[in-house]
């Protein structure tokens, strides 16, 4: 969840002389830096590809930039701009993640698993509709109930598009995938099951029907009930939960496979008694199962990496 950022120094001082948040993106010397800076400091089990969610708009030219201290922008989408969206291309232009995938799996210890990842179309969806991000995605959410049918091409797209992309991650030398469908969590039902359910099906079956093997994570934020039957429906092997899912109802899901997560990451920032026990809380109800232990989001910029290295020892610890 994050694992680079700007809670390390390292990483501020990489970020400083990239340029713009995609050339660090994009500059393959600097990702495998960024992705290899937190393995050196604490040992994780996995190394996370450092990229983001948006380089699939942006291959499709979307004009996407960060903007200092406002997140993501890019040019907003219309019935016609969906319309005349291209796959071409977009792969190719993403060819320096794949090499930062390759270098990676090269240079990381035979042990450390490297997991890549993608966001999933809906959450994609969301920032092109609006050309950023809002508290509750209404723009996205009003569009796909005036144009269904372009918002379906646009969703069908998307995940077609990022299962190419996760292929090539695989191909590159990813040992699993993570999908991220980080807005997931402001869908009714049967819009969950339009919006999320189904264009991530789409996505791991295509992917599955070319690389057998896959070993692919599902995240859905914000999700709550409707995470009961998500593995299932998606074919995902392992699924993601935020820290919002009681740990009774993820022992539930765990039945059925491994669940990744879900320490709230302010626990992280409070550290101490706070981060303890809810470590604890987690490792006594799911870990006997099969458990990813991770944050229930990413890992915020206030967090002291101190808290992060005595995260990782109790974790180790209880095993």
């Amino acid at each position: 969840m994050r694992q680079a950022g700007r809670y390390l120094p390292e990483y501020r001082a990489v970020r400083a002389k990239a340029g713009s948040f995609l050339d660090l993106c994009y500059t393959p010397d600097l990702a495998v830096e960024v992705t290899l800076q937190p393995i050196r400091r604490y040992g994780f089990d996995a190394a996370i590809l450092f990229s983001d969610i948006l380089v699939i708009p942006d291959g499709l030219k979307r004009n996407v930039r960060f903007e200092e201290g406002q997140g993501p922008r890019m040019d907003p989408i219309d019935e016609d701009g969906i319309a005349r969206l291209s796959p071409d291309g977009v792969i190719a232009h993403l060819a320096p993640v794949f090499e930062t995938v390759s270098r990676l799996r090269r240079e990381l210890p035979t042990e450390t698993t490297l997991l890549g990842f993608c966001g999933a179309p809906w959450t994609v969806a969301t920032y092109m509709i609006a050309g950023r991000g809002t508290p509750d995605q209404a723009p996205a959410r009003l569009f796909a109930y005036r144009h269904p049918k372009a918002f379906e091409r646009l969703l069908t797209l998307l995940a077609d598009i990022s299962a190419d992309y996760l292929v090539k991650q695989i191909d590159a030398g990813a040992d699993a995938v993570q999908i991220f469908d980080s807005w997931a969590g402001v869908l009714g039902e049967e819009e969950f099951q339009r919006f999320a359910i189904e264009p991530v099906r789409r996505m791991i079956a295509s992917v599955r029907a070319r690389r057998p093997s896959a070993k692919i994570i599902a995240f859905a934020k914000g999700a709550g009930l409707l995470l009961k039957n998500y593995r299932q429906a998606t074919g995902a092997d392992a699924i993601g939960l935020d820290w919002l899912v009681p740990l009774a109802f993820a022992a539930e899901l765990q039945k059925d496979g491994p669940v990744q997560g879900n320490l709230d990451p302010v626990r992280v920032v409070a550290g101490g008694a706070a981060q303890e026990h809810g470590t604890d809380r987690i490792l006594d109800v799911l870990g006997q199962g099969p458990l990813i232990f991770n944050l229930g989001h990413g890992i915020t910029p206030d967090a002291d990496p101190n808290h992060v290295a005595a995260l990782v020892a109790r974790v180790r610890g209880s095993r």
